[in-house]
């Protein structure tokens, strides 16, 4: 590997690093003001100069208006977008739509790229994915697959319940993954579903623990015998598992990058304050214990950076069923760094860490999800573990 970002890439990653420290964290705040009342002037002015200063989608290729950069340069770009919570959708890169750009570019016929994949570029539109279902149904385990499709005249009637779909509320369309048939591999197929169908019902928005900012909010719907026709499979009939893995693979390497991101401003927001606040005598930073915590937290996220890169540099590679485990470890190590180190950032600043004056609690709650999206620890676990006894997995590269 060869860890040197070249020039072009090295220019504009340091491009929306002061993008994102001169135009985004200023306005973060009222980002979210503004999203609570209802309102997106200050988000969509941003979003027009990173259009026209030409750092919009970068992950889509250049036909699409975007820098074709490929995973190791969405690599060097998502982290400094992830600086700030605001910015991967002042970039037009946030999850799900991200997720769900790649994967209409990838297999929508070219009808649905039109009618959904060139108004999501525009950010005209948001969509969600839904794969998620209450108990008994999909969850850590996929198979557990509880939606159907059943075969009608003139194509398909879907029918199920979905929750976790994030920005189901407001969404164009929906990416539905539903059971075609009892196939333990070939069994699903993704469809793409009107938001808006007949048939289709926002249950509720699902309180979570963390803020539902932006596009965030987690939703429940259900789906009674919504029709669909043969042209809104996405990919082919029992695509689906293979399609979800191919959207997710490089999915949690993206929510790695955005995620260390936001690892490396907590610190950088801890410097001025150990540095300066004196307990027992002495600056914070001069405490050991403290020092012991900056040390731990340094080194996890540069850890979690070189397995974020290795994975991403196997994609490039075309290995993507080798990369799995990779990505695997990448996740788990960089969820947990995240809430680490946001937890850490709390204890440094005692009282003040613990209040809404800093935004460590604020982000500790929405990073706790990170833990069990795009599939939980244990899984992630499973599946390093057992390749590794398969003789599958290298440990040193």
């Amino acid at each position: 590997m060869d860890f040197l970002l070249n020039e072009t890439l090295s220019a504009t990653r340091q491009r929306v690093r002061e993008f994102v420290d001169a135009h985004i964290i200023p306005a973060e705040n009222q980002v979210f003001a503004e999203d609570r009342a209802g309102k997106r002037d200050t988000l969509k002015a941003l979003q027009a100069r990173a259009r026209a200063e030409g750092l919009w989608v970068p992950h889509l290729p250049p036909s699409l208006g975007g820098l074709g950069l490929g995973p190791m340069g969405m690599c060097a770009l998502f982290r400094e977008m992830g600086r700030s919570p605001v910015g991967a959708k002042v970039f037009n890169c946030d999850a799900p739509d991200q997720g769900n750009m790649d994967l209409l570019l990838m297999a929508a016929k070219q009808a649905h790229q039109d009618r959904y994949l060139a108004p999501l570029v525009r950010a005209e539109i948001t969509s969600a994915f839904c794969m998620t279902e209450p108990a008994p149904g999909a969850g850590a385990d996929p198979t557990n697959l509880r939606t159907a499709a059943k075969p009608v005249t003139g194509g398909w009637e879907i029918t199920g319940r979905k929750w976790y779909s994030t920005g189901a509320r407001n969404a164009s369309f929906l990416v539905v993954m539903a059971r075609t048939s009892d196939d333990p591999k070939t069994g699903a197929t993704m469809f793409l579903v009107d938001r808006h169908a007949k048939g289709v019902t926002y249950v509720r928005d699902i309180p979570t623990f963390g803020d539902s900012p932006l596009d965030h909010v987690e939703g429940e719907l259900t789906f009674d015998a919504v029709k669909v026709t043969p042209d809104d499979v996405l990919g082919q009939l029992g695509e689906g598992f293979k399609l979800a893995q191919v959207r997710l693979v490089p999915a949690r390497l993206t929510h790695c990058m955005r995620w260390l991101g936001l690892a490396e401003r907590t610190l950088e927001l801890c410097r001025p304050y150990i540095t300066e606040r004196q307990s027992f005598g002495r600056e914070l930073a001069r405490h050991q214990l403290v020092q012991q915590m900056i040390a731990r937290n340094v080194s996890a996220m540069h850890a979690g950076n070189l397995m974020t890169l290795h994975a991403a540099w196997m994609l490039e590679q075309g290995k993507h069923k080798e990369a799995k485990p990779y990505s695997s470890m990448a996740k788990n190590h960089v969820a947990k760094l995240l809430c680490d180190v946001l937890d850490d950032a709390m204890q440094m600043h005692g009282g003040l860490g613990y209040s809404d004056d800093v935004p460590f609690g604020r982000w500790y709650r929405a990073a706790r999800a990170a833990r069990f999206a795009d599939g939980p620890d244990e899984v992630h676990t499973i599946t390093v573990a057992r390749d590794w006894l398969l003789g599958r997995l290298e440990v040193l590269v």
